[in-house]
């Protein structure tokens, strides 16, 4: 292909740049949207992800609150709940299908060190809790099985958290006393960074005492209880849920008309519709993104057509001194593609630049990607050539003679 084609379309553009910088504004933010989507997309599965790394397969949670009858569907939510710890001694006695459980008991309490007090997570645990969630202690030592069954006032802090009360060397925190619920409690450990987060709380941001210390000293009645369990296998969990539930109705003496007073769920299906929601919200707003694209695709073809029109004289010029059609239809396809293909380099430079800046405001979280540019340039110049053709087609079937004598 000759380049002087290339050039000549530039030049044509150039000749009118506020029109040519307008026609490329749509293109630019559609470009631009579409890499933004697919950032916000695939930073929301990484969290997603991230959120539960740690939960087993195998792991069913049970909460307090509203079910929906015996299958445990949806429905309105019950005035209270007689979930318990204790539940957890029957289930295992009555299921065959799980192998252990674990309880939490957690809720807000002011956590304090010195001068630093902040309103936090507090969660009374049970032997196993951290095995269950896959935690490990980086500094100090785990609760001791008889520590487990007391109300010692002891503490294990999430990273984050000592961090918080104690800087940098959070190793300085083991051995300290800080203050919970207005009570001293002595720092036994700290866990390792996680960057998990359960439906309550992040556990990196939390403080972890024996679950009767917290039942019986810190948060009293406002706790939430909530029990982790974990199936024999990964093909034994319907079953599993189906002998909790039934268990635990059993054991709440819930008459068979009555909804759940608990919910239960099993960590892949969590996963699984957070994931699809996420999904959703993406093509949602990519969707969006592409509807920009097109319009900008119809004001690229507007433009075209008006500049058909302008320089028809010139086209009758080209035909008379020999251009053939395939020679102008040509040159003006080049005049769309090149409005798509700058706004698409304008719209990835604008797009790429604006992931950091987004990322630093509360609640964004987005991840560059290679395929959401691909994509986004891909769709950008397919626009350029489809709503191009026609003006150019149109420009290319001039007849010279009347081109000529136009005004």
């Amino acid at each position: 292909m000759n380049f002087e084609y290339f050039w000549m379309a530039f030049d044509a553009l150039m000749a009118n740049k506020v029109r040519t910088f307008l026609s490329m504004l749509g293109v630019i933010i559609g470009v631009s949207t579409v890499i933004a989507v697919v950032g916000i997309g695939l930073g929301a599965q990484e969290k997603i992800s991230e959120q539960y790394k740690n939960m087993s397969v195998e792991s069913l949670l049970v909460m307090g609150g509203g079910g929906g009858g015996p299958a445990g569907g949806g429905g309105r939510q019950t005035a209270s709940s007689k979930l318990s710890d204790k539940d957890i001694a029957v289930v295992l006695e009555n299921s065959g299908n799980i192998r252990s459980g674990t309880a939490s008991y957690s809720g807000n309490s002011e956590v304090s060190f010195g001068k630093v007090s902040e309103s936090k997570s507090v969660v009374g645990i049970q032997d196993g809790f951290f095995t269950t969630v896959n935690l490990h202690i980086s500094h100090g030592e785990a609760f001791t099985e008889t520590q487990y069954l007391s109300r010692d006032k002891i503490v294990i802090l999430g990273a984050t958290l000592a961090k918080d009360l104690f800087g940098t060397e959070v190793s300085s925190a083991v051995g300290q006393t800080i203050t919970v619920g207005g009570k001293k409690f002595q720092v036994a450990g700290i866990l390792a960074q996680n960057g998990v987060s359960s439906r309550m709380a992040s556990y990196d941001d939390s403080a972890f005492v024996p679950y009767l210390t917290a039942q019986k000293s810190v948060l009293g009645s406002k706790g939430r209880v909530m029990l982790m369990f974990l199936a024999k296998s990964v093909s034994v969990l319907p079953t599993a849920m189906e002998e909790v539930t039934a268990t635990l109705r059993e054991n709440h003496k819930l008459k068979s008309t009555a909804e759940d007073d608990f919910r239960i769920f099993d960590a892949g299906s969590m996963v699984a519709s957070a994931q699809s929601s996420a999904q959703t919200l993406t093509i949602l707003l990519t969707s969006v993104a592409a509807i920009v694209l097109i319009v900008s695709g119809i004001g690229i073809m507007n433009v075209m057509f008006v500049t058909v029109v302008e320089r028809t004289k010139e086209i009758g010029i080209l035909k008379a001194i020999g251009a053939r059609q395939g020679n102008i239809l040509l040159q003006f396809l080049l005049e769309a593609m090149m409005l798509s293909v700058l706004g698409g380099l304008l719209g990835i430079a604008l797009g790429e630049s604006a992931i950091p800046l987004l990322n630093k405001l509360d609640g964004w979280y987005l991840l560059h990607s290679t395929q959401g540019v691909l994509i986004a340039f891909v769709f950008s110049v397919s626009v350029g050539i489809f709503f191009g053709f026609y003006p150019a087609l149109k420009a290319s079937r001039l007849d010279p003679v009347d081109a000529l004598r136009s005004e």
